[in-house]
């Protein structure tokens, strides 16, 4: 395993070079500054996409050896559900073996995880390793080193879970075992909700499936209304599909879902106040507020924001903040697989995340390790730049204009000045963080902090992940005619811009003589999960069927419900490009919520992509690519 860590380095370096002398071989003689810097920031987004690439051919060939590991501790803990040890690591890890005492992916903020399965040795948290150790009657190194013994050794502590969760391994013994699983020591509302969000997270990854660079979940369906109470429920913001949104119920006692903002609400409503686990924040309203009690006065002004990469995962990022004894904490922490936000210190307040920057910055933590670049999706991208561009027009010390926008690099430098107001902890005097590290696409994230007028953001290109569009046609309640074995993977064979794209494979429902009609769901079905759009611009993307026939559509989600946009049919076998203008009535339609058919809130956000086709026996291939706005 050393030798393969030094390989990957070398990699990167190597690719580092080459892109290098070739930007700088093509640079012209005589150039202006502006020249020099869109050059130098195309060379710095060519070695960047290179790198992401060259990290995902590693880690597609370090997963070839799990599939056959899963399938040893099935044997072994029959008990088990299917599915759920790769739901676990992918939550932990990300399937890539944890080496947190070698390989730099421990910052001092978390407790470490180790292996594949990303298991705890105390720090803090329980000591899963040597509890694992005992019950596998091997030595503690082995399971922290060895894949087979580290997915043996979690799989062992799951089925002494799921024993004392009940007789029988039903949804709700399962979020109960997966919560006693989760190894956080917490205590009180937030060290519940901390474990909550650990079963909840695995269970989302086998409810809408994973599909991810060699290693696949097949999608089950979770009933969530029996998974967890209906206050926890709400306060996990899960999710609404599957449930009949057009009559606007659900069936569990307690349970509606808001026709605006399509999600869970509970009957009555559950009231949020100051120090206890609430449902909104109020310094941002997309925002959970699950309090820290580690945080003091605040005696400067604001004038900085640090990005910061967790070093873990989301749910244990929150039981880590919650303990007085870590004496650490950010204002903000953002979910990897669909943007979800949680603020844990009010800005008013001091986070404890930066040392001496502590007293004028606002932290914010996000959810993943800095050398796997998987984490960073663009639903965390656009999350965390909403969360941004809503923070600098509050506080004068914060222009999103003086962000930085170099390029990523590794370890703790370059140390950045005053005049740069968001920058990574890597880039802070007296620190020596590597976070966010040479993974984190600074160039985007300025983008996605200041967009230019008239120019195109982008919300999702599947380059490095799939970062809105991650549940399958079959996930929505609303999607008729097509079977559930239809799936949708990120592609790398064909795609419009630059190597990948989404394939979206729609299969019929022989039971069902009915036309097709998919709503491909753009986070989950959260809206707080999506990117906000301005009513001024265009929504688009390229589409590629492989079948003739089709026709697709958006659905965008206003504040009076959710509108559909007119369908435009599309060619067979050739990319073309679809797009719908926000601000004409006459592209839209009413659909769900008492919608009026017109887009008319100043902002909005996107709900799905719908396909349409007259049934028909055989599957089609469908590829998607640049979903973006173009202003």
């Amino acid at each position: 395993m050393r030798d393969r860590h030094v390989r990957w380095i070398f990699a990167f370096a190597c690719i580092a070079g080459i892109g290098g002398a070739a930007a700088n071989a093509r640079q012209p003689a005589f150039t202006t500054p502006e020249q020099t810097r869109a050059l130098a920031a195309a060379g710095e987004a060519g070695e960047f996409a290179q790198r992401l690439r060259a990290h995902q051919l590693l880690l597609r060939r370090e997963r070839t050896y799990y599939p056959a590991l899963f399938r040893a501790a099935y044997a072994r803990y029959p008990r088990i559900p299917a599915g759920m040890l790769e739901a676990i690591a992918y939550t932990q890890s990300r399937w890539h073996n944890l080496r947190s005492d070698r390989d730099g992916t421990g910052n001092g903020h978390m407790p470490r995880g180790y292996g594949v399965m990303g298991l705890y040795q105390g720090e803090g948290f329980a000591d899963q390793i040597a509890e694992a150790a005992a019950l596998l009657g091997v030595d503690a190194e082995k399971i922290k080193r060895n894949p087979g013994f580290n997915i043996l050794a979690a799989a062992a502590l799951l089925e002494r879970a799921l024993r004392a969760a009940g007789p029988e391994p039903d949804i709700e013994a399962q979020a109960l075992a997966l919560q006693r699983y989760a190894g956080f020591s917490a205590t009180g509302a937030v060290g519940d909700y901390a474990r909550a969000s650990f079963a909840f997270d695995v269970l989302l990854a086998l409810d809408r499936g994973v599909d991810d660079n060699g290693i696949r979940v097949p999608e089950r369906a979770v009933e969530w209304e029996r998974a967890f109470p209906v206050d926890m429920l709400v306060k996990l913001h899960a999710p609404m599909v599957r449930l009949d949104i057009q009559r606007d119920t659900v069936e569990a006692a307690g349970i509606a879902i808001d026709p605006i903002s399509e999600r869970l609400r509970a009957q009555p409503p559950l009231q949020s106040a100051e120090g206890m686990v609430g449902i909104a924040s109020t310094d941002y309203g997309p925002a959970l507020w699950v309090p820290s009690p580690n945080y003091s006065a605040r005696g400067d002004s604001v004038r900085e924001v640090v990005v910061h990469t967790m070093q873990g995962s989301y749910a244990g990022s929150i039981a880590w903040f919650q303990n007085p004894d870590s004496q650490v904490s950010a204002h903000y922490l953002i979910r990897s697989s669909d943007g979800q936000v949680t603020q844990m210190v009010r800005e008013s307040q001091k986070a404890w995340h930066a040392r001496s920057h502590n007293p004028y910055s606002i932290g914010i933590e996000h959810e993943g390790y800095v050398n796997n670049a998987s984490w960073y999706t663009t639903a965390m991208y656009n999350a965390s730049a909403a969360l941004v561009r809503a923070i600098c027009p509050k506080y004068a010390g914060v222009t999103c204009a003086n962000a930085y926008q170099g390029a990523a690099t590794s370890y703790d430098g370059p140390k950045l000045g005053a005049s740069v107001h968001i920058k990574g902890h890597q880039h802070l005097t007296d620190n020596t963080h590597t976070d966010p590290g040479i993974n984190w696409n600074w160039s985007r994230y300025y983008s996605l902090i200041n967009p230019a007028a008239g120019g195109t953001t982008p919300l999702d290109t599947f380059e490095s992940s799939v970062g809105h569009f991650v549940t399958s046609p079959t996930y929505s309640g609303s999607t008729t005619g097509v079977a559930t074995s239809s799936s949708i993977a990120r592609n790398c064979s064909l795609a419009h811009g630059g190597t990948c794209s989404l394939n979206v494979r729609l299969v019929d429902n022989a039971s069902s003589s009915g036309d097709w009609a998919v709503r491909l769901l753009s986070g989950s079905g959260n809206p707080g999960s999506n990117v906000a759009l301005a009513r001024s611009g265009r929504i688009g993307f390229w589409v590629y069927s492989g079948g003739t026939g089709m026709s697709v559509a958006v659905g965008i989600d206003d504040s009076d419900g959710t509108e559909r946009s007119t369908s435009r049919a599309i060619p067979a076998n050739s990319w073309a490009y679809v797009e719908w203008s926000l601000s004409d009535a006459a592209q839209w339609i009413a659909w769900a919520g008492g919608s009026n058919g017109a887009i008319t809130a100043s902002s909005v956000k996107l709900d799905a992509i719908w396909f349409y086709r007259a049934q028909t026996s055989y599957p089609v291939n469908l590829y998607v690519d640049d979903v973006q706005l173009r202003n």
